[in-house]
């Protein structure tokens, strides 16, 4: 298995050329929302933010997840999300993570959301079915809308890196990939990062708790029809 690394829109589209496979990660929060919900029976939806969101909730009869800034009701706070329930719809826009997704929506792609919650198992779902995987962290935009490197998202596609190497020592890592599986290595606290620093500041500690708890969903959420679902493992993708 060879696994790749690379940041951002850019690097999904240089992937998505070679990689069947391409795990999104935006540990703060949009991956780690989609962990918490799908692993809690909902379907997610991605969006790129646009107005077209609030549309699509009431065409097909979902939730429209709002800022953080809303405090109330469904948001990208996955705290917010802790008490979904099977069956529960989210149209869930980011700018980063969630407008990836969307992205990739282009035909033959396996698209994956990834965080620390879920790396063990997203690791385990990919080894037996795929011989090149391609990791993209979102990172976060500076002000002007260019791309910010985020150690969250480091750290979590490392795990995941990690994972996949601890399972088949003949698993090849691009060099971004092994610098990455690196750093999770020697992960530090996520409120240690501006990220983290802006949601505790802002009053998001439980958040920025609930992104660096490792491996305690079991859920491979897998994009499908334009939507995220739980994987089965007993059926081809």
């Amino acid at each position: 298995m060879i696994i790749e690394l690379e940041w951002g829109p850019t690097g999904l589209r240089a992937l998505a050329e070679r990689c069947p496979a391409i795990v999104i990660v935006d540990v703060l929060s949009f991956s780690t929302s989609v962990s918490v919900a799908v692993s809690r029976g909902a379907v997610v939806w991605p969006h790129n933010g646009s107005e077209r969101a609030e549309e699509l909730a009431r065409a097909i009869g979902a939730t429209l997840v709002r800022g953080r800034n809303n405090r109330e009701g469904r948001t990208l706070s996955p705290a917010s999300l802790l008490d979904v329930g099977p069956g529960d719809r989210l149209v869930m826009p980011s700018l980063n993570g969630s407008a990836l997704s969307t992205g990739s929506l282009m035909g033959g792609l396996t698209v994956v959301a990834g965080s620390l919650r879920n790396s063990r198992a997203v690791a385990d779902w990919l080894a037996p079915r795929f011989d090149h995987v391609g990791l993209v962290p979102s990172g976060e935009q500076w002000a002007d809308g260019s791309l910010r490197v985020a150690y969250e998202d480091l750290v979590g596609a490392g795990a995941i890196a990690a994972r996949l190497l601890a399972q088949d020592a003949g698993v090849a890592l691009s060099p971004e990939a092994e610098a990455a599986a690196r750093a999770f290595e020697t992960i530090r606290p996520l409120a240690q990062c501006p990220s983290g620093i802006e949601l505790v500041d802002r009053g998001f500690t439980r958040d920025v708790e609930l992104a660096e708890q490792i491996d305690v969903d079991d859920v491979v959420p897998v994009l499908r029809d334009g939507r995220y679902v739980a994987a089965d493992a007993s059926a081809p993708v």
